[in-house]
């Protein structure tokens, strides 16, 4: 068992981390930039130490500050909640070598699936069922050529991309043409890398992901799926679980397929798989994501499990309950993402929030990083909170959820409040008529 963890990150997920680390009796490590000094992780772990200036580089995605805090501080853990270095696998390995246990998978995992179109290719070896798509492209008419060949609209590609970020919808070679130079060098300054990819584009998808966890013992547990077809920019805004979209044969047949590939690849740590669903009903993979999701937490509430204490008893050694049947979700849940941003224009609004009251109630659960009279700095993503409702259906749990966004009061900012209970109300969303174009139809 760990004596000590070091968050390596900061915001809602941070404290989220540290709330596990102090239920499980471990102590816990805050480290922030500058800028972040009065922030709320900072304040409810029992140490913090800063690790640089506000601009992430030199503080959170800066390796040498990282490792030196949890070497000052005496842990002996480190997690990476997700973005930053959450999926860096030179990360993982340095603290392997300075004898820090890394919460999440293997090194060698996050390079396998980190890379999309290495991902791909794995998934396709596992039995999954893949997304039509082609390989490296090599320059602007080797790109026309695939794309022709796989149809168009074609979908172009980060390979070392996520997040929704470095996608572009193409629809003719001039439009492949005009796009791939400037794709090639936006995807080289966010990710380091200037491969791009093709996947086939399908106009109105819905977005389904399984969580799984899995232990050093090959035990591999899939705790259903996330509904994640509210997006904007390739982005999510809000999710549910369970996905009204899939029976309870496609379930079980998905989690089964999901078990025996992720048992055949060993992995380890807590990871979600990405489907889309298109309108025949198949489900096709995207990507893998080796570590917590932002959208964790419905999952946690339907099936009754913390996410976040898995991870660290599985990087202590600990082995999962063997299972031989999925775990049944308990009612339903929604969570809304609360970002510092106009519900419009979604340009981010950063400052000082004066007023501050978050909803609460039974079945109401909120994951924030933030207080009264503290400050949403504009370096990080405008994430502000992520207020989540559970209840006993899908009806009661939009209601609850409507509830709770009336009484949510974030003031000195603007945030996507209004644009969550436009959604909410709508009536195809109420009845569950959703696809990742769902935004842009609402936005007319």
């Amino acid at each position: 068992m760990f004596d000590k963890v070091l968050i390596a990150n900061r915001g809602e997920i941070a404290l989220r981390v540290i709330r596990s680390c102090k239920e499980r009796g471990l102590g816990t490590v805050a480290v922030h930039s500058e800028v972040d000094a009065d922030a709320l992780h900072t304040r409810l772990a029992d140490e913090a130490i800063c690790i640089g200036p506000a601009e992430p580089s030199r503080s959170y995605l800066h390796i040498p500050a990282i490792i030196a805090a949890a070497e000052i501080t005496g842990a002996d853990a480190i997690h990476p909640g997700y973005g930053f270095l959450s999926e860096n696998p030179e990360f993982a390995e340095t603290c392997a070598q300075c004898g820090l246990r890394f919460i999440g998978p293997l090194p060698e995992q996050m390079r396998q699936w980190g890379d999309k179109v290495r991902a791909r290719s794995l998934a396709k070896s596992l039995g999954l069922p893949i997304l039509e798509g082609s390989a490296l492209i090599e320059d602007v008419e080797d790109a026309v050529t695939k794309a022709e060949a796989l149809g168009f609209p074609v979908l172009l590609k980060a390979s070392g991309g996520g997040g929704g970020r470095g996608m572009q919808v193409l629809r003719t070679a001039e439009e492949v043409r005009a796009s791939f130079e400037t794709a090639k060098a936006e995807s080289l300054a966010a990710f380091g890398s200037d491969a791009l990819y093709f996947e086939r584009y399908l106009e109105r998808p819905r977005h389904i992901e399984f969580q799984i966890l899995g232990d050093a013992d090959g035990n591999i547990h899939v705790l259903g799926e996330r509904e994640c077809s509210i997006q904007r920019r390739h982005q999510k805004v809000l999710e549910e679980a369970p996905s009204v979209a899939l029976t309870d044969e496609q379930r079980g047949d998905m989690s089964a397929t999901i078990r025996r590939a992720m048992g055949e690849a060993g992995y380890l740590s807590a990871g979600t798989l990405e489907f889309l669903l298109d309108e025949s009903g198949a489900l096709t993979f995207l990507e893998m994501n080796p570590r917590i999701q932002v959208e964790h937490p419905v999952t946690e509430l339907v099936m009754g499990i913390d996410l976040v204490l898995e991870q660290i008893r599985i990087a202590e050694g600990g082995s999962l309950e063997r299972r031989d049947a999925p775990l049944s979700p308990r009612g339903h849940a929604i969570e809304c993402r609360i970002n510092a941003e106009d519900p419009d224009t979604f340009v981010p609004w950063p400052g000082v929030i004066t007023e501050l009251h978050m909803a609460g109630g039974a079945g109401v659960r909120v994951d924030s990083g933030v207080y009264g009279g503290g400050i949403v700095p504009p370096h990080y993503d405008p994430l502000v909170a992520k207020l989540i409702a559970h209840a006993p259906t899908r009806p009661q749990a939009i209601a609850k959820m409507q509830r709770a966004l009336s009484e949510t009061i974030i003031g000195g900012i603007r945030t996507n409040i209004p644009l969550h209970r436009r959604i909410l109300a709508h009536p195809a969303f109420e009845e569950g008529r959703i696809s990742t174009r769902f935004l842009d139809d609402l936005r007319g």
